[in-house]
């Protein structure tokens, strides 16, 4: 999600040791997490794990500069897992902390970048997912994206998992068992149940779940406080803005957004916010500043902001 763009600007150059506090610490804890009850899982300290209503818990990475968050959701006949997180620390555990029985649960990402999909591995026959050729790619694992997330100041090491091992850190191959598409249902027990709402843009596969019962949305990375990023190959603004619109429109169905980074509890009004800002993008209405050493452009709302790689506008 972050890469490159936010290491220059939140972290510091130096080689870390494991006393260091990295400079993008200094913002943590995010003030919205005051509001949420925070739940002990015991003997481990990688994820910390807040819950959003009675049965949605929000798992969050906050020592890696990514902050990924994946969320779990507990029906009466199946629990769902929104994406695996980074795959620093085993997120397997953390689930088995949390419900009776993991033989019941599946696990869906949002879109398949490699800080979501880092646990997939651990649950096979349990995966569904959107069939792309991208998907298919990012399926078959990374080391090279792996690796890049360690790089000095990335990490608090802190609180990295004594038995993780930075050599063998990689993005281990998976296999999606049952695919998934616009409008379909996954019932979870009860009357409750996810629309699926496919939002790509960001990524080709990115897709969004609506617990209308519940009136949250869970966005992954189509929407998120913080710099929105726009500058990988795969991004394509046009259906970005397709994604933001579509999701407007329906906005009146969530209260809260539930998205991939930083912030587990996104107020609603901010989709809308942000698809008016990236048609102004689009129409060249607006003047960037220049971020990164000039490689991109970052357009600033407030609460978001868009860091765009300029090329895409032309």
């Amino acid at each position: 999600m972050l890469k490159l763009y936010q290491f220059i600007r939140f972290v510091s150059v130096r080689s870390m040791s494991s006393s260091i506090k990295p400079a993008w610490c200094s913002k943590l804890p995010r003030p919205q997490y005051s509001l949420l009850d925070r739940v002990t899982i015991p003997s481990q300290q990688w994820f910390q794990v807040y819950r959003i209503h009675p049965n949605i818990f929000a798992i969050y990475e906050p020592y890696h500069w990514e902050e990924t968050i994946s969320y779990l959701v507990i029906g009466s006949k199946y629990s769902l897992l929104i994406d695996t997180g980074m795959g620093i620390g085993n997120i397997q555990q953390v689930i088995q902390s949390l419900i009776p029985s993991i033989t019941s649960l599946k696990v869906i990402n949002t879109h398949t970048h490699h800080d979501h999909i880092g646990d997939n591995w651990r649950f096979s026959g349990k995966l569904l997912g959107v069939h792309s050729d991208f998907t298919e790619h990012n399926a078959q694992g990374t080391i090279e994206e792996a690796q890049n997330e360690l790089k000095p100041g990335m990490i608090w090491e802190k609180y990295l998992p004594k038995d993780f091992n930075p050599k063998n850190y990689r993005i281990h191959p998976f296999q999606i068992t049952n695919y998934v598409k616009e409008d379909d249902r996954i019932d979870l027990g009860q009357g409750q149940e996810l629309q699926v709402i496919s939002t790509p843009g960001h990524s080709p596969d990115s897709i969004s779940l609506l617990n209308e019962k519940q009136r949250v949305l869970f966005a992954g990375d189509v929407f998120y406080q913080g710099p929105i990023l726009l500058y990988r190959p795969e991004t394509n603004l046009q259906d970005y803005l397709i994604s933001l619109e579509k999701l407007a429109k329906i906005s009146t169905k969530f209260d809260l957004i539930l998205p991939g980074h930083n912030i587990p509890n996104v107020e609603s009004k901010l989709i809308i916010k942000a698809a008016k800002a990236m048609q102004e993008i689009l129409n060249g209405k607006l003047i960037p500043k220049k971020t990164d050493d000039g490689k991109y452009d970052e357009y600033s709302f407030g609460e978001f902001s868009f860091v765009i790689d300029q090329s895409f506008l032309l």
